[in-house]
């Protein structure tokens, strides 16, 4: 009698990354060590790009990865608890980092026998199986996994469990009734999601230069658009970097935790090459737009991605960051069109925005669930009033330049009836402490110019500023005779 056949049924053995996993590991500690330590990160990839295992065990060091927030499989982890109710062990099998797979098994009450990569020894394919039918036989488990590498496991399995494309099974020797297979395609929405194509409306900050020096011709106004787009891209490609190096604090996040990678609905090599495609498009509108506008745009990017990287953690460096980032913006608004920046306008704005910068931070503080510091951030509650204090410098340092501005001699060729601008001043201050008094009472969006461009009476109130501007210009004189 065969006791050891008869002791306990067949095992439930899971590749992680791609099956157990929605994500991978490596991966995900690379842009949690990138996040953390940009410089050891890169030097270690750079070192050991040719040795794998080595590189799996120096980056789970530096990202010190929190492996019970990584996005679970749905599908597979249905199997997984069908597996527990039947009373089979479920083990987990993987080429990532002994350490990393160990804390995962423990955190999902999975068996402390598991399999996995060695700082000397990379467990993948062939020496996954031969380790598995070592300890189990040929037959003695059934397998789930992802990819091709897969298959040397699958073919000395039971049962193959395909996680992803039905092509995996076409080339396995076993029967048909011996496999099973959980689809995981990834949405191309989930794909368009995670460049957040509702943060494009910020671009419309391109325009201001061509209005304010009342130029509107459709020539102009094509090459601004054409600006728009190349700035859409190149914020997108930013938007993902930022998202892959804010998973660990978007996933403790009450509402972005369900962003696309945050959630793992689409994965991080798919965020990789998105990324490219996006930037690469970008530079290439922007240097056929000419060399100001292209250095604009990269300029754009650097600070953008020095932002993502360390800026934005650290305190007041992070708003007068956001508030560059959306002066610069206009200014490759006048780039794209060759229409003049004037610097009074540019004075005006970089106030504006470092009271938007403080909003969209008191908007994080109003919105937390706790008085700890935002995660990723370098703000708590305690900061509110700082914060509001700030953004109270800023919008009397906006009035101010606006109001020197109506004395210059810009302001009286462009506005002969000067008054006019000074009762402009009135909805303009009422625009800004409006949106420093909803950001404190957390009735914002996180974003503050994407809820101001959704912002019903806001924008009323910039319509009637922007009238007055206009009517001071006498050009509704000049459109419609009066």
């Amino acid at each position: 009698m065969n006791t050891k056949k008869n002791a306990a049924p067949k095992p439930l053995v899971l590749d992680v990354d791609g099956s157990f996993l929605t994500t991978d590991m490596l991966f995900e500690c690379f842009w949690a060590g990138l996040g953390k330590d940009p410089w050891a990160t890169l030097s270690t990839s750079l070192h050991n790009i040719t040795n794998p295992p080595q590189l799996k065990a120096d980056l789970a060091k530096i990202a010190n990865l929190r492996t019970d927030l990584l996005p679970v499989n749905e599908g597979v982890a249905e199997l997984v608890d069908v597996a527990h109710s039947e009373g089979r062990e479920v083990i987990l099998a993987s080429a990532s980092n002994e350490n990393l797979v160990s804390e995962l098994a423990r955190h999902h009450k999975m068996s402390d026998q598991i399999y996995a990569s060695t700082a000397d020894h990379n467990l993948k394919g062939q020496a996954k199986a031969e380790a598995l039918v070592t300890d189990f036989g040929e037959g003695g488990f059934d397998y789930v996994g992802n990819e091709t590498s897969d298959k040397a496991i699958w073919n000395v399995a039971d049962t193959a469990i395909v996680v992803g494309s039905e092509k995996l099974i076409d080339d396995l020797d076993i029967a048909e009734n011996k496999t099973v297979r959980i689809d995981t395609q990834v949405e191309p929405k989930e794909i368009i999601r995670a460049l957040r194509p509702h943060q494009w409306v910020k671009n419309i900050l391109l325009v201001l230069p061509v209005i304010a020096a009342h130029s509107f011709d459709l020539g102009t106004l094509g090459l601004v658009v054409l600006g728009m787009i190349a700035f859409s891209f190149a914020a997108s490609s930013i938007y993902v970097v930022n998202d892959l190096l804010d998973l660990e604090a978007d996933r403790l996040h009450p509402t972005k935790k369900n962003r696309p990678f945050a959630k793992g609905t689409v994965s991080i090599k798919t965020g990789m090459i998105t990324c490219f495609v996006v930037g690469g498009g970008a530079l290439a509108i922007a240097a056929a737009l000419g060399f100001w506008f292209f250095g604009v745009i990269v300029l754009y990017m650097i600070l953008s991605l020095a932002y993502s990287l360390r800026l934005k953690r650290m305190r007041w460096v992070d708003i007068a960051t956001l508030a560059s980032l959306y002066t610069l913006r206009v200014v490759a608004g006048a780039a794209a069109s060759g229409v003049d920046a004037s610097g009074f306008m540019l004075i005006f704005i970089f106030p504006i925005f470092i009271t938007l910068g403080c909003v969209k931070r008191l908007t994080e503080l109003t919105l937390a669930t706790n008085d700890d510091r935002l995660p990723g951030r370098g703000y708590g509650r305690l900061d509110r009033e700082d914060l509001v204090n700030v953004a109270g410098l800023g919008v009397v340092g906006a009035l101010v330049i606006f109001f020197l501005y109506s004395f210059s001699e810009q302001a009286q060729i462009l506005y002969p009836t000067q008054w006019l601008l000074w009762v402009a001043l009135i909805p303009i201050a009422i625009w800004l402490i409006r949106m420093v008094v909803l950001g404190y009472q957390g009735q914002q969006d996180y974003d503050p110019i994407v809820f101001a461009l959704k912002d019903k009476m806001g924008i009323g109130i910039l319509l009637i500023t922007l009238s007055l501007m206009f009517y001071a210009a006498g050009l509704w004189q000049q459109w419609f005779g009066f």
